[in-house]
């Protein structure tokens, strides 16, 4: 599996998960807080979408407000993406 990892801001960080995930084959994404901490770690499955995403949007929301810089580990299956219609 490969992990990326990125450094982003709480202004940005919904935005660039969301881009993330649109990307595809995305299997995980944690998120830590500057010193380290995992503040959020989400498996999520091929198929999850929609309704069941908005607990995890709730989470990173609130975490957002806290307006300093996180790191982003987004853990991707290998192979091409999967790309939705």
């Amino acid at each position: 599996m490969a992990m990326e990892e990125f450094k982003v801001s709480g202004a940005k960080l919904v935005e660039r998960l969301k881009a993330a995930i649109k990307e595809g084959n995305v299997r995980r994404i944690v998120l830590r807080n500057p010193q380290g901490r995992v503040l959020l770690d989400l498996p999520l499955n091929a198929g999850i979408a929609g309704a069941a995403l908005l607990p995890f949007w709730a989470a990173v929301a609130s975490v957002a407000v806290l307006a300093t810089d996180y790191t982003v580990l987004v853990e991707r299956e290998p192979g091409p993406p999967v790309t939705k219609e």
